[in-house]
């Protein structure tokens, strides 16, 4: 028997399916991903060694629209984005020599706190005057990275791109953190103009307080930057001092550059010796002081003899005392220590690095890593020991104080110096191990940032370059090549006052971190009370 089917009514048709989203749909979810990731890459353009500063504005503003409004899955995920963007192009050199694993392993970490970050704004991008919440986070998450994991790794700081920038001034009034958060500020602030505008030509309300108050987050930094323009001089405030930096440069480049230790050694007392026939000659005037660069004595001088005789020569042929890299044993630890080394007395003060840099100078999670490759240990046979106290060496009746390379990155390390008396600043470096990279450069603008930050001349005097001697307003007034052997001798002014930077320490920092931390706290409750609204 055949029975048919009932009629089928209305209330019985099936729904249609759900319109799948076109291929034209699916690329623009992806735009903010490639915003993101793409306005890491201009940041990372904005630094050393290019001078296009001013990228740092649309990179942000760029950030900002990526994450605004967003829920935290995808500020995670954009954050992140971002990081990598930045970090991965900025850091390569951190591979030269071994390769992609480490480098890739620091960027990953380092991409994790920039995301949270991300996360952050995202959740304050639905408050009032939302740029200043975003910014101070944006400095929070610096603070942080400069303090976690292994002691922090800084490099990166908005900041240290700037050094050429007009911003620049504002680091001597609240050294790193408010120069980057202004400059953080003025890209957010950008966005949020543009947006409102856009606003308002699609006859949407927009608050007048909320165009002031973005109009105002791009005025504040700039015209700020340039009422801080006084704070900035090169004036002599304690006389002068003529100071000769000395780059001996090294026999091979990367990690085995120090294979060769008394070569190194030999380079340097040479270049200091030819130098010294260039004083008896009359070509150059004869420096109060001579500055080496770190690693530039390997041998111990206290424990072998045939090294300290070469020190004592070159010292006695300039007849100026000498401030010597070298790698130290003491008390059956291993010291990066910096030697003053006087033409009459031989060794008479020392300062020990208290910055070292991980996986560089000593390797956290030895056992852990020896597990999992017994090769990554080799590459750090021996821990280095922190040095206590700030490097301020009277040399010749200067103050000069140390920051030894890494250090220069770490605001404390270079602050107390000055704090300590410093009247001038001398960074002695070695970056024999990264070869031509970008990583001398990004260092060098570190200097330079220091110098306007505390108002102080700061030397630079590395193994292999770049050399540099940068007046207290930030210039270059001499510098040298990679690779070659060369030595630098100028006239410098010497000075005593402290910039508001230098009296205020940490407190700015810690300022920013607060307001970050009432913001997101506001958007947070916000968010809670919407959800019990609703």
């Amino acid at each position: 028997m055949t029975v048919s089917a009932p009629p089928v009514g209305p209330s019985d048709q099936l729904e249609p399916q759900a319109t799948r989203p076109s291929g034209a749909a699916r690329l623009l979810r992806l735009v903010p991903a490639a915003v993101a990731a793409l306005s890491g890459v201009l940041l990372y353009v904005s630094f050393p060694p290019r001078t296009l500063w001013w990228l740092a504005l649309p990179a942000f503003a760029l950030f900002g629209w990526a994450l605004h409004g967003r829920g935290w899955k995808a500020a995670l995920g954009l954050g992140y984005l971002f990081g990598l963007g930045f970090l991965l192009p900025l850091l390569v050199w951190t591979g030269v020599e071994v390769g992609p694993g480490p480098w890739l392993a620091l960027v990953a970490v380092e991409a994790v706190l920039v995301a949270l970050v991300g996360v952050g704004v995202a959740a304050v991008s639905r408050l009032p005057a939302w740029p200043l919440w975003a910014a101070a986070l944006w400095t929070a998450g610096e603070a942080v990275r400069a303090r976690v994991p292994f002691g922090g790794f800084p490099w990166g700081k908005i900041a240290f791109g700037q050094a050429d920038g007009v911003f620049l001034p504002l680091a001597a009034v609240g050294g790193t953190p408010v120069l980057g958060f202004a400059v953080v500020l003025c890209g957010f602030a950008l966005y949020e103009v543009v947006r409102l505008a856009l606003d308002r030509r699609h006859a949407r309300e927009v608050s007048r307080s909320a165009a002031a108050i973005a109009l105002l987050g791009v005025a504040v930094p700039v015209v700020g930057a340039l009422a801080a323009r006084p704070l900035v001089s090169d004036r002599a405030e304690d006389g002068t001092a003529t100071v000769a930096v000395i780059q001996g440069n090294v026999p091979r480049l990367g990690l085995e550059f120090n294979a060769q230790r008394r070569a190194v050694l030999d380079y340097h007392a040479r270049e200091t010796e030819r130098l010294a026939a260039r004083v008896a000659a009359g070509e150059v005037a004869k420096p109060d002081f001579v500055l080496w660069p770190e690693n530039s004595s390997d041998i111990d001088p206290f424990a072998y003899a045939d090294a300290a005789a070469v020190i004592d020569k070159a010292a006695k042929a300039i007849g100026a005392p000498i401030s010597v890299g070298g790698v130290v044993e003491r008390d059956g630890k291993l010291y990066n220590e910096q030697i003053l080394w006087d033409p009459v007395k031989g060794p008479t003060q020392t300062y020990d690095k208290r910055q070292v840099q991980p996986f560089g100078e000593y390797l956290p999670l030895r056992s852990l890593l020896g597990a999992i490759n017994e090769n990554w240990t080799t590459m750090v046979r021996e821990d280095f020991s922190r040095g206590t106290r700030p490097g301020v060496f009277d040399l010749d009746g200067t103050e000069v104080g140390l920051a030894t390379c890494y250090e220069a990155a770490f605001d404390w390390a270079v602050r107390d110096t000055v704090t300590h008396g410093a009247q001038m600043i001398s960074v002695p470096s070695n970056n024999a191990t990264f070869d031509r990279s970008e990583m001398t450069y990004q260092q060098l603008a570190m200097s330079r940032v220091r110098a306007v930050e505390h108002s102080r001349t700061v030397t630079v005097p590395v193994t292999s370059g770049v050399s540099a001697i940068i007046m207290p307003d930030g210039r270059i007034t001499q510098r040298t090549g990679m690779f070659v052997a060369d030595s630098l001798v100028q006239k410098v002014p010497l000075r005593s006052s402290e910039t508001p930077a230098t009296r205020l320490g940490i407190l700015p920092e810690t300022a920013l971190v607060l307001v970050a931390a009432g913001g997101l706290g506001w958007a947070v409750g916000a968010g809670l009370r919407g959800r019990r609204a609703r």
